[in-house]
């Protein structure tokens, strides 16, 4: 807090300022009004003395003018130059002819410049001359010139004596008021704020405020009173948000949507079970719920829908789970957790599971909706899996991801060798995040085959790890690692830009294939993706044409709008979009409108089966048809024996690749391939 402040930040010092100001401009105000009135007095009496003067000489000058006297008119003249204010007195005949007459210089005063505006230099007076018993007769004029200088100088003295008491009266007033303003005001305003000081913010009705003597019942006072009004009504404030904030932190321990316990409390209440478990030599089950998909059903159908979903998993968990012997919660988002006491043994938490599982069976209406839902779950048990709470729980939580990965709709205990899989994990984390520095990633070719020509058109470009301890690290293992930790986007550039120069060193020596990149979700989220992709061909010289990019119907479910403004501008920089394992994904042909896509990829697995399952053969059937209709080049992936590329061919299926023509090959081996089999088939059609 300042406890200082400078002089002029002073209220007295300021209040002096100001009526200094106001006394001063009042003074010389006044003292102006005083001067200009006595000019005026001054001017008038000027008047009156020559008035006088006239009077008194009139019959003496008009004796001298009628007798034609001049030594007389003289004498009248030289007895007005008596008075020192007369400049010129002339006595003449009315043709003009002087009878007598006298001139004095004016006076050289210093004040001159000063006064001469106000009253003129020169008073001139004229008046004609008459006798009493022929008054219409004019025997002549009497002219009296008065020098002002002499008046002029006792007015300004007056003038400055007056101007200088005003300021001097004005400066005593000033003083005055500020030593009274400061004994009444300034004083007692300084012992408020000393006393405002000592309030203790924490509690401000403590130490009150004290009145000022002598200003109870003045402004000062009620101030005061009103100040000290306020801190209590502070303190009855402050008690009450403590009181609200208590009751804030209470509704904390649970969730708003679901009514059910946060994951905090849940915590609280999860430690508290473990220590009578553990008194009680008893055995604990937890179990984290996942809601299978939870995000594109939110995405799908809106968040309110997804609110009720939960409201609903809610309910059903409570109402068959008996609060007896178990503990639900929501830890957040589409999880939840279900701690079971007493529990016998792992069958009889196997059957909880179930009945867990069972009560998504139902599907669930949701407005206009109708939503079939599935969960997956983790166990933990207590004490054999972990004997702490965040450790029981993070087991539960580690299993039902890892759960997760190997399907939905199932349930899955907690193993030791959990911690081997995560470790495992971080160690693929750790190695591929050096993976491209460390020169330890290749490019392999598969070739892509034109069915109605059996030529080669082109080919997909597949990434490959080779670990240099743990050898050929399979894609399905490290491309998800990738993608979770963002690495997905380096390595996915680096993977272009392999292809681009590859390609255009191909076309250099006459095989202008067309190559085929995978282009992951976390890639296609990236603002610069399109810039980059364009950028990388106009760097290799590649034809936009030449450039086919794989896209899954995942990639784009998660920001439908974004994915779809960035593939059309690919789109129309001329290259080409391709669905990859159409069929495998969510609601495919709502998406597939949207898509400016010109290729659509069976997936493997139904290729595998053809021929062989009707399930498969009828999809693949069906992708195919589709493709047709839609006006799309349909692909098959996995093509492995003759039947299946003869029984595509006659679908109408376009373009095939797999093992039966080729596996994928290093760029040396892949270009003498291209010939070999270019080679055969001008042998076979010789």
């Amino acid at each position: 807090m300042q406890t200082a402040f400078k002089v002029e930040n002073h209220l007295g010092y300021r209040i002096l300022r100001w009526v200094l100001i106001v006394a001063l401009l009042t003074g010389i105000l006044v003292s102006t009004v005083q001067v200009v009135l006595d000019a005026r007095r001054v001017s008038m009496e000027l008047e009156r003395q020559a008035n006088q003067t006239m009077a008194m000489v009139r019959d003496a000058a008009t004796q001298s003018v009628f007798s034609i006297d001049d030594t007389l008119a003289q004498q009248v003249v030289d007895g007005l130059f008596a008075l020192e204010p007369i400049h010129l007195a002339r006595i003449s005949h009315p043709d003009g002819d002087q009878l007598g007459g006298r001139l004095r210089p004016l006076q050289d005063r210093a004040f001159r410049p000063i006064t001469d505006p106000i009253f003129g230099s020169i008073r001139e007076y004229r008046e004609s001359l008459h006798r009493g018993t022929s008054p219409d007769t004019i025997y002549g004029y009497l002219e009296l010139h008065y020098d002002t200088a002499p008046i002029a100088e006792n007015w300004l003295n007056r003038a400055l004596i007056t101007f200088g008491s005003g300021i001097a009266l004005a400066l005593i007033l000033g003083l005055v008021l500020f030593v009274v303003f400061h004994l009444v005001l300034t004083r007692p305003l300084l012992r408020i704020v000393q006393s405002v000081r000592t309030v203790d913010p924490a509690r401000p009705d403590d130490r009150l405020i004290a009145v000022p003597d002598g200003h109870r019942a003045d402004e000062l006072g009620l101030w005061v009173n009103a100040t000290n009004n306020l801190l209590v009504s502070i303190a009855e404030s402050q008690k009450r948000h403590q009181e609200a904030e208590d009751r804030v932190n209470r509704l904390a321990r649970y969730d708003t949507l679901t009514g059910l316990p946060s994951r905090d409390a849940f915590m609280e209440d999860l430690q508290h079970d473990i220590v009578a478990a553990r008194e009680s030599h008893g055995t604990l089950a937890l179990t984290v719920c996942g809601i299978d998909d939870f995000k594109s059903v939110n995405e799908q159908c809106g968040f309110r829908t997804g609110d009720t979903i939960l409201q609903t998993v809610a309910s059903r968990l409570t109402a068959n789970l008996p609060s007896e012997r178990f503990s639900v919660a929501r830890l957040g988002s589409d999880q939840f957790v279900v701690v079971e006491k007493r529990l016998r043994d792992g069958f009889q938490a196997a059957d909880t599971a179930e009945k867990i599982l069972g009560s998504f069976a139902t599907p669930i209406n949701a407005g206009n909706h109708r939503i079939s839902m599935t969960a997956t779950l983790g166990i933990a048990l207590f004490p054999s899996d972990a004997d702490q709470a965040d450790r029981l729980l993070q087991s539960a939580e580690q299993t039902m991801a890892l759960a997760k990965q190997n399907g939905h709709n199932h349930f899955q205990f907690y193993v030791a060798s959990i911690d081997q899989e995560i470790r495992e994990r971080k160690q693929l984390e750790k190695d591929l995040s050096n993976a491209l520095a460390n020169h330890e990633f290749h490019l392999v070719y598969q070739p892509q085959i034109n069915l109605e020509t059996k030529r080669i058109i082109g080919a997909e470009a597949l990434l490959r790890w080779e670990h240099p301890e743990r050898g050929m690290i399979p894609p399905d293992h490290f491309i998800p690692v990738a993608e979770s930790n963002g690495a997905i986007v380096e390595i996915g550039q680096w993977v272009l830009d392999q292809a681009c120069w590859q390609a255009a060193r191909w076309a250099s020596e006459g095989s202008p294939l067309r190559i085929a990149v995978n282009l992951s979700a976390v890639q296609l989220r990236q603002e610069s993706i399109v810039d980059d992709i364009l950028n990388t061909l106009k760097r290799h010289s590649i034809p936009a044409g030449r450039l086919e990019l794989e896209v899954t119907e995942t990639s784009f479910m998660t920001n439908l709008t974004d994915a779809v403004a960035k593939l059309h501008r690919l789109h129309r920089a001329g290259i080409s979009i391709a669905v990859d394992d159409f069929g495998t994904g969510y609601s495919s042909l709502t998406y597939l409108k949207q898509m400016p896509v010109q290729h659509l990829k069976i997936d493997k697995q139904f290729i595998r089966d053809l021929l062989v399952n009707e399930e498969d053969t009828r999809i693949a059937n069906t992708i195919i048809d589709l493709g047709k209709s839609l006006n799309l080049t349909v692909v098959a992936e996995g093509v492995e024996t003759a039947e299946q590329e003869y029984y595509l061919s006659q679908r109408g299926c376009k373009l095939a690749q797999g093992y039966f023509f080729s596996k994928p090959l290093p760029p040396k081996e892949f270009e003498t391939f291209v010939q070999t089999f270019h080679a055969r088939i001008v042998e076979n059609n010789a």
